[in-house]
């Protein structure tokens, strides 16, 4: 009995994933990426932020804490930024959202600060 309901399960999950798959309209994430790199993860004092060649000076980057106060607004003047981690953030996860000139949100992730 066990072996047919983990069977069902790994089935299901197939079905469930390869719908997903060929349903879902959004475009890959690997060629929109705007953020290359951002480091140390997790972050103690300061986080790093390099940017695309394709990111202009009409960009935002925003940061949010996990219950959904804004940290920082920067707009971006150079390929890499360096956030210092002041007495305002805690430890806990903080999402990043970087946006165009038109406040749409480009791309977003989370990070982690531990102090």
């Amino acid at each position: 009995m066990r072996k047919l309901y983990l069977l069902g399960l790994v089935l299901s999950t197939f079905i469930i994933n390869s719908y997903v798959a060929d349903n879902t309209p959004f475009d890959n994430p690997a060629d929109s990426a705007k953020i290359t790199h951002f480091y140390p993860n997790p972050a103690t004092s300061y986080i790093n932020f390099t940017f695309d060649k394709t990111v202009d000076k009409n960009y935002t980057l925003q940061v949010y804490n996990f219950i959904g106060r804004k940290m920082n607004d920067i707009r971006i003047n150079d390929s890499k930024l360096t956030i210092n981690l002041d007495d305002n953030y805690f430890r806990g996860l903080y999402v990043y959202q970087l946006r165009d000139q038109s406040g749409r949100i480009v791309e977003s992730g989370k990070f982690q600060v531990n102090k």
